[in-house]
């Protein structure tokens, strides 16, 4: 154990003393001097650049170019009638949670004696039997016609103005 400690303190003692330099980078020195005592350049100072003024896009709001004009007239909106109004009292119907839209007819069922009945698929996969007075959509639609290929349903929509206006959808059969 001592050998070896002896010979880690001789190698330590001579890296030290092989990487002392003793005067060995003169010419370095020298040189750099040398370098030092050059006129120095002159570097030109860099250009002014003109402060860039952002564009401001002011056309945000208006109408998009790629959509036809339309002209809005309070007095032209469609005004309810005194007489129609939602039912708030009755009970809901399942098709009722669905928007009229996401419904599709995928057939229909007839009883033997004449009832007709159209089948409703909701966006669930649910498949639902309808026929006349039976509710559907989120508008408080009324089902007023049922034949092979659609269904005529009278929803009822608030105007915007404390009132209410009928409109009139259809669901035709899904092919």
């Amino acid at each position: 154990m001592d050998k070896l400690k002896a010979l880690i303190v001789l190698l330590s003692v001579g890296l030290v003393v092989a990487c002392s330099n003793d005067g060995q980078y003169s010419d370095l020195r020298e040189s750099m001097e040398a370098i030092k005592q050059r006129p120095k350049g002159h570097i030109e100072p860099p250009p002014e650049f003109k402060a860039y003024k952002s564009f401001t896009y002011s056309a945000a709001a208006t109408r998009s170019p790629f959509s036809p004009p339309v002209d809005v007239e309070l007095a032209s909106l469609p005004q309810g009638r005194p007489g129609v109004t939602p039912n708030f009292d009755r009970v809901k119907e399942v098709l009722e949670d669905f928007s009229i839209d996401a419904l599709s007819m995928v057939g229909t069922l007839k009883k033997p004696g004449g009832s007709l009945f159209a089948l409703i698929k909701d966006p669930d996969g649910g498949l639902h039997r309808i026929a006349l007075g039976n509710h559907m959509g989120r508008n408080f639609g009324e089902v007023l016609a049922v034949s092979g290929v659609r269904v005529d349903v009278m929803e009822i929509v608030s105007d915007g103005q404390d009132g209410w206006i009928e409109r009139p959808r259809t669901i035709v059969i899904a092919e």
